[in-house]
């Protein structure tokens, strides 16, 4: 068919008819030879050959770019993805994955939407009264409309929760379905994702990324907007809780979880204190959030962890991820859980059978969206079913135990061959753990390979959410499409992209008013930081600190300080100057020996993985410990880090010069002054950017006191003095201070004592004690503690030392008080283990 006609059924332009011709003979190229399999529903085109939909009017707005342009934001998404660090992490492996959002959005149009969100909102009510009968009066099961055996043989029913009551009145504050299209081209439910489902997060980076790339289609075609389900999620949870201002938590796994960045990405959007089961203890029937300024209370909790986690007292007692006792808590109605535990019995596929009959009984309606025609071999009459057809079934597990990429797997069709026996044998053992499922063909969707359109195969998960004036879905989806057309998008992995999904309106589309009716309790921070964010914040800012000295050694002994007070300190590898900094670095583990040829050395020092202490392996360690951070950083932060890690990484084929050298140690000084600046401009002042510049200033006083202890000792050689200087970016300053040359009294007070001078170790201090200062004292007796008495001591010598006292052990001494200060620092807002319950922290509740 022509392009001209697929578009007839559009909407007309008022585009020159120049224009016109070349959108036309763009998507007659484009869509040359889309060839849709035959059987299944497409979304491009219809049964009749044309194309239907949303598409035309896509297409007809897509083809007004050219290729060059359209290939041109392509890659500006890629490069926002690798700059916003957007990754995730197959089931198991701890490396992170570039996510891979496709070039093109799904769209359908509004009305088709509109007849999808009525089946969906359906479903969701459905699925919270059903839950609400298995944990609560069982009539269900009673009046026979769903068997025992379906609810008490699947692992995700928790017998703890029975009889419970969710605070809040919800057992299912966030539901999720996996949709596709049957080949009659209905929408049909292939899985319901009640226990903690995700992809919302990434529903929501997809749309950032997209928007962002294609701005204008996104406002010419009225795509709708998603800010005012997120508003709607929110204050569902919030008004479940029993205070009007009330802290909500996401509660994560951590940094290794599978979907640890797109939750992060929902804390910061939605505001929510990103939390592990570590930062959360039990207290007086409450659950409370360890923070920096002591327990504060935790209203509600969104849980991103499996339900049998989620207590060790009465669940899973090998885990580490929950938290002793909020089960009770909740019995006693003290905290607020999204999703309720016991919930993730909904996803059981053996309930797919009953769900007609129960949905008459309980609201007497028909399902609006129903599924593949499913038996539970548990049933006998399903087991006879599924044996007299086994060769047209497909056999998958009826829960969801099995977690990863196999959770789904499919053992059968089986026509042939051990597979069958294999089949049998499972069946005759434990029949109940079986469904049998009609095959479900996927439906197609076109996406961008090579300047042309293919249809490949997807699944679209849906989202409601439970909000104070009924279920609300998620205008967009999470959706995930095969790289090829024989694989299965069920899951996130190798070969599988997502893909943006837009509601096209066929009106403008008007930006959500955030705007609220009845103005908050003003407040100018976000609120209590927790002790484990505090904690990896200190470290960021001293790893940072550390890759920075690093640095500034390798680049003294190449000589890249440009012009200096002094002659070129390190003209030949064994002179004394050179020597002590290949010491320094030997000390500092940044290199194996100290006797390698210039280059070899600076490059072990930059950039050696096998040494703990190079550059690149503090940069590592940064970008590592910022990854858990992600809610809290500035999105520019993350890139600065990814240009520091690729500046350090060196190929293996490449032996670089001493110039080229140079030219990565002052790249990197620039990305960690960048780092430096994003938190000082970006980050709001409040405790969390304190911690992260009390960790680079507690390490920026050690490095300075090791190196006015190797470079200002009493037997200093100008080229000693000059290196120091340089160490502590002093040189312009000094001569402007002192015309006559160096003096290592001079220089030791410029360097180690000097109030004035931003680098020196004395400055350091007393911005640690002005940070101490502003942060919460717990103690009431008005004393300091102890670590604030460490640190005003410290203080106290820095300002009253004198440059010709400060020796070589007085600089040990001082670097070791400092390390005990930084140990004091943790110890005080940092208590981990038994450490966590000391009494002082019991006080200050809120």
């Amino acid at each position: 068919m022509s392009a001209s006609a697929a578009l007839a059924d559009g909407p007309a332009r008022p585009d020159p008819a120049w224009a016109a011709d070349d959108a036309a003979a763009r998507i007659r190229r484009w869509t040359e030879g889309y060839a849709p399999r035959s059987g299944l529903a497409d979304e491009l085109v219809g049964p009749d050959g044309r194309f239907h939909g949303a598409w035309p009017r896509f297409l007809d707005r897509l083809g007004r770019l050219d290729d060059r342009e359209i290939g041109a934001r392509f890659l500006s998404a890629e490069r926002h993805i690798r700059d916003a660090g957007i990754s995730y992490r197959v089931y198991g492996d701890k490396q992170e994955h570039p996510w891979p959002l496709g070039s093109l959005p799904l769209v359908i149009g509004a009305a088709e939407w509109a007849e999808l969100s009525a089946g969906i909102v359906q479903r969701a009510g459905l699925m919270e009264r059903i839950v609400a009968d298995i944990y609560g009066p069982g009539r269900l099961v009673a009046e026979g409309l769903l068997p025992a055996g379906v609810v008490a043989g699947s692992p995700e029913y928790l017998r703890p929760a029975q009889g419970m009551s969710p605070p809040g009145g919800r057992w299912l504050p966030i539901y999720a379905a996996d949709i596709g299209r049957g080949p009659d081209g209905r929408w049909q439910v292939l899985a319901d994702r009640t226990q903690a489902p995700s992809g919302l997060g990434y529903a929501l980076e997809n749309r950032m990324v997209l928007a962002r790339a294609f701005p204008d289609l996104f406002a010419d075609l009225h795509v709708v907007r998603l800010p005012g389900f997120f508003q709607a999620f929110r204050s569902g949870l919030a008004a479940a809780c029993d205070r009007s201002d009330p802290r909500i938590c996401l509660l994560t796994s951590g940094p290794y979880s599978s979907t640890y960045v797109e939750q992060a990405a929902l804390a910061r959007y939605l505001g929510f204190l990103l939390v592990e089961g570590d930062d959360l203890v039990v207290s007086d029937g409450l659950v409370h959030v360890r923070t920096v300024a002591g327990l504060k209370r935790a209203d509600a909790l969104w849980r991103r962890i499996d339900a049998d986690y989620l207590d060790p007292l009465e669940l899973r007692t090998d885990s580490r991820l929950g938290v002793p006792g909020i089960l009770e808590v909740m019995r006693r109605g003290g905290v607020v859980m999204g999703n309720m535990p016991g919930a993730g019995v909904l996803e059981s596929a053996a309930l797919s059978p009953y769900l007609p009959r129960i949905a008459e009984a309980l609201t007497g309606e028909s399902l609006r969206l129903s599924g593949p025609r499913t038996w539970w071999c548990g049933d006998p009459q399903g087991l006879a079913h599924t044996l007299a057809h086994l060769d047209a079934l497909t056999l998958r597990p009826a829960a969801t135990a099995v977690r990863g990429p196999e959770r789904d797997a499919i053992l059968a069709p089986v026509a042939f061959g051990a597979a069958r026996e294999t089949a049998l044998a499972a069946l005759n053992e434990r029949a109940f753990d079986w469904v049998a499922q009609e095959p479900v063909p996927l439906s197609t969707m076109p996406t961008w390979q090579d300047g042309r359109l293919v249809a490949r195969p997807f699944v679209m998960r849906v989202f409601a959410a439970a909000t104070p004036e009924g279920w609300r879905v998620l205008p967009s989806a999470f959706c995930r499409v095969a790289e090829r057309e024989d694989a299965d998008p069920s899951e996130m992995r190798a070969g599988i992209r997502a893909a943006d999904v837009w509601i096209l309106s066929d009106t403008p589309v008007d930006a959500p008013t955030l705007v609220l009716s009845t103005p908050p309790r003003i407040r100018r921070v976000a609120g209590h930081l927790p002790s484990r964010a505090a904690d990896n914040l200190f470290w960021l800012g001293r790893y940072l600190e550390r890759a920075e000295a690093v640095i500034r050694l390798v680049q003294a002994h190449l000589g890249g300080f440009g012009e200096a007070i002094t002659a070129d300190p390190c003209a030949a590898d064994d002179a004394p100057t050179a020597k002590r900094i290949r010491a320094l670095l030997m000390e500092w583990h940044s290199v194996e020996a100290a006797d390698l040829p210039t280059a070899i050395l600076a490059q072990e020092a930059l950039s050696g993985r096998a040494h703990y202490g190079s550059a690149l392996n503090h940069a590592l360690e940064a970008r590592r410990i910022a990854a858990s951070l992600r809610e809290r950083l500035p999105a520019e932060a993350w890139r600065s880090l990814a240009d520091l890690r690729d500046t350090l990484v060196f190929s293996e084929v490449f032996t670089p010069t001493e110039a080229q050298l140079r030219g990565r140690a002052e790249r990197a000084l620039g990305h960690l002054s960048a780092l430096t600046g994003l938190a000082h401009e970006n980050m709001n002042h409040g405790a969390g950017w304190r911690f992260v510049d009390m960790g680079r200033r507690v390490e920026r006083a050690i490095n300075t006191c090791s190196f006015a202890a190797t470079f200002c000792g009493e037997d200093a050689t100008a080229e000693d003095l000059g290196v120091m200087l340089a160490l502590v970016d002093s040189q312009i300053a000094y001569g402007a201070r002192y015309l006559a040359g160096v003096s290592r009294d001079a220089v030791c007070d410029m360097g180690v004592l000097d109030p004035y001078n931003p680098r020196s170790a004395a400055f350091q201090v007393a911005a640690i004690v002005a940070h101490l200062d502003a942060l919460p004292a717990i103690a009431a007796d008005g004393l300091p503690e102890p670590h604030r008495r460490q640190a005003l001591t410290l203080a106290g010598t820095f300002q009253t030392g004198q440059a010709a006292e400060i020796d070589g052990p007085a600089l040990e001494r001082l670097a070791n008080e400092l390390e005990r200060l930084a140990d004091g620092i943790a110890g005080r807002y940092f208590p981990s283990g038994a450490e966590a319950l000391r009494p002082e922290k019991l006080t200050g509740l809120a």
